[in-house]
């Protein structure tokens, strides 16, 4: 069964060309258009493997998501992105012990991010 992908992105360009990659290496993608909408798909049933969070969206960020999801899921892996004018984001997401990419990334490097990710979820340290 494929790793389930939750990918949080205000920009649908951004957001249609990740899910594209990350469908082509086997993964099962659920895209988020807001924060708000993140959330509602974490609170639902469905279950995540990983979020895919960008940090800078209208009306709620990647910051408000990921307390959030710390609160209720500190188990699920997360990977926070960004543009390059974002690096005090990108900085501060790291507080909450999640990787990060900076926008504009290659393909390579997002599915490198997120194998990493599931691994570390897969064995969790001692």
């Amino acid at each position: 069964m494929a790793h389930r992908i939750l990918l949080a992105d205000d920009n649908e360009k951004v957001r249609r060309a990740l899910t594209r990659v990350l469908e082509s290496a086997g993964y099962s993608v659920v895209e988020a258009g807001t924060g708000k909408e993140a959330l509602a798909h974490l609170n639902s049933s469905t279950e995540f493997d990983l979020l895919l969070t960008d940090l800078q969206m209208p009306d709620m960020d990647g910051l408000q998501v990921l307390t959030e999801l710390k609160s209720t899921d500190p188990d699920l892996p997360v990977i926070a992105m960004s543009g390059a004018f974002s690096g005090r984001l990108l900085k501060f997401a790291t507080t909450f012990g999640v990787p990060t990419l900076e926008k504009p990334f290659r393909a390579p490097a997002l599915l490198q991010a997120v194998e990493s990710a599931l691994r570390s979820k897969a064995s969790p340290a001692a």
